[in-house]
């Protein structure tokens, strides 16, 4: 049965390693029949969450009209949500943490999601990506009836491109075919 995903890509960059990622994932997950969105987060302006708590007394809606009027929709209608994210910081990037937070006004709602996360990082040590997993794993806690169904750890990429000619790609492409 045919699933609907929706990619959150949190690169700063268009065709980063991160965003190259999501596009195997997404080719991997058309072919199999899946109707599927990326959604390049920088590209669109989603303020940071001020915990005003405006959303709590006004069924949902935010105070700020911006383009999470538009991605809140998307997020409530899919089955699997992708998360992806360079490693900055020993943590997500602010585009996808931003949207995090904001979903703070629907997670009431937003539940029964199957799950991805796609990281890369320039370093490649064991621990490199701990806490960006950490905070993935947080926004999953705030889904009820949320399941982890696959990771895709990008190590040992720094400069765009440079995951091109790794085995990550496949990797990618195979998990969004078997989602």
């Amino acid at each position: 049965m045919a699933k609907k995903i929706l990619i959150l890509s949190g690169s700063p960059r268009r065709g980063g390693n991160s965003d190259t990622l999501c596009d195997q994932f997404l080719k991997g997950a058309a072919e199999a029949g899946h109707e599927v969105e990326k959604y390049f987060i920088s590209a669109h302006n989603i303020g940071y969450c001020t915990g005003c708590y405006y959303c709590q007394s006004h069924d949902g809606v935010c105070c700020k009209k911006d383009d999470m009027q538009e991605l809140m929709p998307k997020i409530l209608a899919a089955d699997v949500l992708v998360f992806s994210s360079p490693v900055y910081m020993y943590s997500v990037s602010a585009q996808l943490k931003a949207v995090f937070d904001r979903m703070v006004a629907k997670y009431e709602v937003i539940r029964d999601k199957e799950l991805y996360y796609i990281m890369t990082a320039a370093e490649n040590e064991p621990d490199t990506m701990d806490a960006t997993l950490g905070c993935m794993r947080g926004m999953a806690a705030c889904i009820p009836g949320s399941k982890e169904r696959g990771i895709l750890y990008g190590k040992g990429v720094y400069e765009k491109g440079e995951v091109l000619d790794t085995p990550y790609m496949q990797e990618a492409y195979e998990k969004g075919k078997n989602v």
